[in-house]
């Protein structure tokens, strides 16, 4: 009998000891982001994006990696078709950069001069002062060509005259030479880079329409321009 209540004690006290241990509680686990999963920070290089300052490295790159040609402007009288040049790389680039932007679609033909030239690429619309101011009015060096001249049709950048020396482009606004026998008083002035090879007869119908104070329009011309190849 005394046997059995030793057993018995010592089977409660097992009891007792294993019901007092405390309950280990299980730690969450954190799950660590492994370096294939982190997304690596993007490496900004000169012509990611178009700043006043990296303006030929852009265009040196986005040239390469858009070689149209030839470009389709759209107006109320008519289709005008025009090839860039190859040899004028940065003026191209910057004129195909601003056709796939759709800034040109905002813009009109704000001044004509009958016998002379037809200039656009500007406007008074909201989105156009927008997208000017968003690039910085960037402007362009000069790639005067031997071979790139004022010619009937010729696609050239406009220009301010005053206070630039060094004689560079407006990367916005452009001129077609509207005059039979061109405007080479303007060679090596301003940069000739293409020129018209389908709708002369849609430039001489801007060419005669009215015109108010500094050769405006009294009606807008719009444009729009897309390219073609």
């Amino acid at each position: 009998m005394k046997f059995l209540k030793i057993i018995f004690v010592f089977f409660l006290s097992i009891f007792i000891f294993s019901c007092s241990k405390p309950v280990k509680k299980e730690k969450p686990i954190l799950k660590k982001t492994s370096k294939k999963q982190q997304k690596p920070k993007p490496v900004e290089k000169s012509w990611d994006s178009l700043k006043h300052y990296n303006v030929d490295a852009f265009f040196t790159e986005y040239g390469k990696q858009n070689k149209e040609t030839k470009v389709l402007i759209e107006t109320d009288f008519g289709k005008i078709k025009v090839k860039l040049y190859k040899n004028t790389p940065i003026h191209r680039a910057n004129f195909i950069f601003l056709t796939k932007i759709g800034y040109f679609n905002s813009t009109v033909f704000y001044r004509v001069a009958k016998n002379f030239v037809i200039q656009g690429g500007n406007s008074d619309n909201v989105f156009t002062m927008k997208q000017r101011y968003k690039y910085g009015n960037y402007l362009l060096k000069p790639e005067f060509r031997r071979n790139r001249k004022h010619k009937y049709g010729a696609l050239a950048a406009a220009r301010e005259w005053e206070n630039n020396p060094n004689k560079l482009s407006s990367p916005f606004e452009f001129y077609i030479v509207q005059k039979r026998s061109g405007a080479h008083h303007l060679d090596n002035e301003h940069t000739v880079f293409g020129e018209v090879y389908a709708g002369f007869s849609t430039m001489d119908k801007i060419a005669n329409v009215k015109v108010g104070p500094e050769e405006w329009p009294t009606v807008d011309i719009k444009m729009k321009v897309s390219i073609i190849d």
